[in-house]
C-alpha cells in the first residue's frame, strides 16, 4: 500500500515532528537522507519507521539500506511523491525519511578517556551552527559535545542535516551551565573559555590535557558564569575589521589547534 494523500494522518504526524514540542512529547525525531540514516544505523540507533519514495532515490544503494532497517525490525512505509515532499524538510529530498526514538543525552552517559578533548556549546541558537560543531567535533576526534543551556534542540532536523549524521558518532550531553561546570570539575577537566576580551592567544595556551573548549552564543558570546569559572580565557587573533568569527568556525579553529598541540 502506498500513501498518496498529504492529509493522511501519518504524513501529518511527520510534519508535526518539525516542532520541538511534538518531538519531545513522543520522544521521537526525524532523520532524513541516505548518509544520515546509514550513520544512524551504524551507531545502532533503532529506526522505528522508514518512509520511502522510490521515485526520489538518487542511487542504487537504497534497497540495501531498506533491508537493514527491515532486518532490525523497522517498519517500511511507501509514500507517493507529493506527501513525501510535504513531510520532507529538504529542497531536494532523497526519498528516505526515518523516525527514531530520542537517545539519552544526560552527562552521566558520557565516557571519557584519560585526557579528553571536549566541546561545550552554550546557548547556541542556530541549528546549522550546532550541527556544524558536531561535524567538526567528529573530525577532530573529540570525546564529546556538551550543549549547555540549550536554545537549539539537538534533535532538530536541521541539526541532523548540518551534522551530516555525526550527531550519531559523537557522544552528546545536554545540561544546564551549573550542572555542566560541576560535571567538568568532578572529571578534572579544565575550562578553556573563548572570548575576545583577553590577551591570551589560543596557541599560547596548553590545550594538551583534559580540556573543554567552550564557545558561547552567536550574538553575545559566553555568559559570566563560564568566564568567571574558566581556567583560561583564550582568543583567536583577528586581523581585519571583524571582531569575531561565526560560533561554529571559532569552535573549529580552537579544536584543531588543540589537535595540533596534541600531535
Amino acid at each position: 500500500m502506498i500513501i498518496t494523500s498529504t492529509k493522511n494522518d501519518r504524513v501529518k504526524d511527520l510534519v508535526r515532528l518539525r516542532d520541538r514540542r511534538h518531538r519531545d512529547r513522543g520522544r521521537q525525531f526525524v532523520i532524513e537522507g541516505y548518509r544520515e540514516i546509514v550513520r544512524a544505523l551504524d551507531a545502532a540507533i533503532p529506526i522505528g519507521t522508514l518512509f520511502i519514495c522510490p521515485g526520489l532515490f538518487l542511487g542504487p544503494n537504497e534497497p540495501e539500506l531498506i533491508g537493514r532497517v527491515e532486518s532490525a525490525g523497522g517498519e517500511i512505509v511507501e509514500l507517493a511523491e507529493e506527501p513525501f515532499r510535504k513531510a520532507s524538510y529538504r529542497d531536494r529530498p532523497e526519498g528516505l525519511l526515518a523516525v527514531a526514538p530520542q537517545f539519552a543525552t544526560n552527562l552521566g552517559s558520557l565516557r571519557l578517556g584519560t585526557t579528553p578533548l571536549l566541546l561545550v556549546a552554550e546557548s547556541i541558537e542556530k541549528p546549522g551552527n550546532l550541527g556544524t560543531m558536531l561535524r567538526t567535533a567528529d573530525a577532530v576526534g573529540a570525546d564529546a559535545v556538551i550543549v549547555a543551556d540549550a536554545n537549539t534542540d539537538p534533535f532538530n532536523p536541521n541539526v541532523v542535516r548540518a551534522s551530516t549524521g555525526t550527531l550519531f558518532t559523537v557522544p552528546l550531553g545536554v545540561a544546564s551551565t551549573p550542572d555542566t561546570l560541576t560535571w567538568l570539575r568532578a572529571n578534572s577537566v579544565k575550562v578553556a573559555a573563548t572570548t575576545p576580551d583577553t590577551d591570551l592567544l589560543l596557541w599560547e595556551t596548553d590545550l594538551r590535557g583534559s580540556v573543554a573548549v567552550v564557545v558561547g552564543a552567536e550574538q553575545y558570546g559566553l555568559t559570566d558564569a563560564w568566564l568567571e569559572e574558566a581556567d583560561m580565557r583564550i582568543r583567536i587573533p583577528m586581523a581585519g575589521m571583524a571582531d569575531s568569527l561565526n560560533a561554529a568556525m571559532a569552535a573549529g579553529v580552537v579544536l584543531f589547534e588543540a589537535v595540533r598541540q596534541r600531535r
